[in-house]
C-alpha cells in the first residue's frame, strides 16, 4: 500500500524535463540565476573566502567549482562551501509555503555531482525541480517548534533527493535517502542568526553535505527508518508533522514556481515593513530627518527580531529597527545597507533607536490574504504617513520581471568575477536546458 513516502519519491523518481511545462522550465532556471547570484556574492566575505581554501585544501580532488575561487575541492566540500557562501548576504530566493530556503538547499549539492559526473544541464534542472518540490513540501507539513530555524533540516532531503535524482534512481532508492537524510537532519535555532553569530551561515553547507552523503550511506548499505521524516518532524524540530500536507495537490503545479526573491538583502520578516516603506516614499518623498518615530506592526515573531543595535552585519539583517533606519536613512536596503559603514552611521543607529516593533497574532509570513505588516511614519510637522503590506515584492503573489532577477545576479556577481563574464554566466544559464555538459557552466564562475 502507497504512503506519502512513497508518492513523493515517485514523483521525484518521475519527473522529465520533456513533461514539464515551459513554465515550470524558466522558473527553474530563474531560481538557479538567482541562487548562483546569492552564492558568487557571499563568496566574497572574508570567512566564505577562508572557508574555500579550507575546502580545496582538505580535498583530495579537485572535480567541483568553489563558485567566486580559482581552486577547486570534491563534491563534498564544494557543495558545502557553495552553500554557505550562498546564504551570507540574505539575498537567497525562499519559499513561503515551505516555510524555507529549498533552492539554496539543492542547487549548491546537486550542482557540485552534475560537475563531478560531467552531467547536462537538462539533468541539473530536473533534479533542482525534483528536490525543490520535496523539500517545500515537506517543509509546508512540518509545524516546527518556536526556535527551530528551517535552514538545514529539511534540506538535507532536499540535497539528497536532488542527487539521487542525478543519478536517475528508482523511487525505492528515492525513498531510502529521503529517509536517511531526515535521520541526519541538523537542529538548528533561530539564536545564531539573531545574535550575530555566523556559524548560522554553515546550516545549508551542512544539508548540502549531509544530503551527498546519505546518498553514498544508501550505496554502503545503511538503512534508516521506514518513516523517518515523521520520526524527525513530530518528535524533536516539530509540534506536528502532517503527512498528508506533503502530497496534497502532489503534480498539480510545481512548488519552484510559487517561490519569492529577495530584493532586500536581509531576513524576510524584515521585508514586510520594508516594502511597506518603498510604497510611502514613491507618493511622499521622504527625508530621514522629518521622521519623529516609527511603529511597525507585524507577525509574531518580529517581537524576536526587535534589537535595535544588532552586534554585526548578520545580526542587523535580522533586526526590523535597523533595516527600516537603514532604509529610510540610505534610501535602500540592499547589501550595502548592512555592511560596516552603515552599521557605524549615527543617523541610523539613532533612528532604530525610535523604532517600535509590535505584534499581531493574525499575522503569518505563509498567507498572501491578510497583511503582513502596518508600518506608520510618525513626522515632526504631525503628519502620520500609513501603509500596509501583504505579499512582498518578488513573491510568486506579486511577482516581479525576469529582467529584475537578472539585473540582481549582475549585481552580486559583477563585484567577483566582473561584468562581461557575469553576463556571459546569465546567458548559459538561461539556455541550461541546452548545456551538454554542466562543465560549460561552471568554467565561468570564477574570477578570469
Amino acid at each position: 500500500m502507497s504512503d506519502y513516502l512513497d508518492d513523493l519519491a515517485r514523483f521525484a523518481a518521475e519527473t522529465r524535463l520533456d513533461a514539464l511545462p515551459p513554465a515550470t522550465v524558466a522558473a527553474a532556471k530563474l531560481v538557479f540565476l538567482d541562487t548562483l547570484g546569492a552564492m558568487l556574492g557571499g563568496s566574497a566575505l572574508p570567512e566564505n573566502a577562508r572557508l574555500a581554501k579550507l575546502a580545496a585544501a582538505r580535498s583530495s580532488r579537485e572535480s567541483a567549482t568553489l563558485l567566486g575561487h580559482s581552486a577547486r575541492a570534491d563534491s563534498f566540500w564544494a557543495a558545502l562551501s557553495n552553500a554557505t557562501a550562498g546564504v551570507g548576504l540574505e539575498v537567497d530566493e525562499g519559499n513561503r509555503l515551505g516555510g524555507g530556503h529549498p533552492a539554496i538547499h539543492v542547487i549548491p549539492g546537486a550542482l557540485a555531482a552534475a560537475e563531478e559526473q560531467c552531467l547536462p544541464g537538462r539533468r541539473l534542472i530536473e533534479a533542482l525541480v525534483a528536490g525543490y518540490e520535496i523539500g517545500s513540501r515537506l517543509g509546508g507539513a512540518t509545524t516546527a517548534r518556536p526556535n527551530v530555524h528551517s535552514h538545514g533540516t529539511w534540506g538535507t532531503i532536499s540535497t539528497a533527493v536532488a542527487v539521487a535524482r542525478l543519478a536517475e534512481s528508482s523511487a525505492e532508492t528515492i525513498r531510502g535517502v529521503m529517509n536517511l537524510a531526515a535521520s541526519m537532519s541538523p537542529a538548528n535555532s533561530w539564536t545564531p542568526a539573531l545574535a550575530g553569530a555566523t556559524i548560522r551561515n554553515l546550516y545549508p553547507g551542512r544539508s548540502a553535505f549531509q544530503g551527498l552523503l546519505a546518498v553514498d550511506l544508501l550505496r554502503c548499505g545503511f538503512t534508516g527508518l521506514d518513516d523517518a521524516p515523521a520520526d524527525v518532524y513530530s518528535t524533536i524540530l516539530g509540534d506536528r508533522f502532517e503527512p498528508d500536507l506533503a502530497v496534497a495537490d502532489l503534480g498539480n503545479g510545481y512548488r519552484i514556481e510559487q517561490n519569492y526573491f529577495k530584493f532586500y538583502a536581509c531576513c524576510r520578516y524584515n521585508h514586510f515593513a520594508l516594502d511597506a516603506i518603498e510604497k510611502i516614499r514613491r507618493v511622499h518623498p521622504l527625508d530621514s530627518e522629518d521622521i519623529l518615530r516609527v511603529h511597525v506592526r507585524t507577525i509574531p515573531f518580529g517581537l524576536r527580531m526587535a534589537d535595535p543595535a544588532p552586534a554585526n552585519m548578520l545580526a542587523a539583517k535580522f533586526s526590523i529597527p535597523y533595516a527600516v533606519a537603514a532604509s529610510l536613512v540610505l534610501k535602500t536596503a540592499g547589501v550595502t545597507a548592512f555592511q560596516p559603514a552603515a552599521l557605524g552611521d549615527p543617523r541610523i543607529s539613532a533612528l532604530a533607536r525610535r523604532v517600535e516593533v509590535s505584534a499581531d497574532p493574525e499575522m503569518s509570513p505563509r498567507g498572501v490574504d491578510r497583511p503582513t505588516a502596518r508600518l506608520r511614519l510618525f513626522l515632526r510637522d504631525g503628519r502620520v504617513l500609513e501603509e500596509a503590506t501583504i505579499a512582498v515584492r518578488g513573491d510568486a503573489a506579486n511577482p516581479v520581471p525576469p529582467g529584475d532577477v537578472a539585473e540582481k545576479f549582475l549585481a552580486l556577481s559583477s563585484p567577483v568575477l566582473g561584468e562581461p563574464l557575469a553576463r556571459r554566466v546569465a546567458e548559459i544559464a538561461h539556455e541550461l536546458d541546452t548545456v551538454k555538459d554542466v562543465r560549460d557552466l561552471t568554467q565561468w564562475l570564477v574570477p578570469a
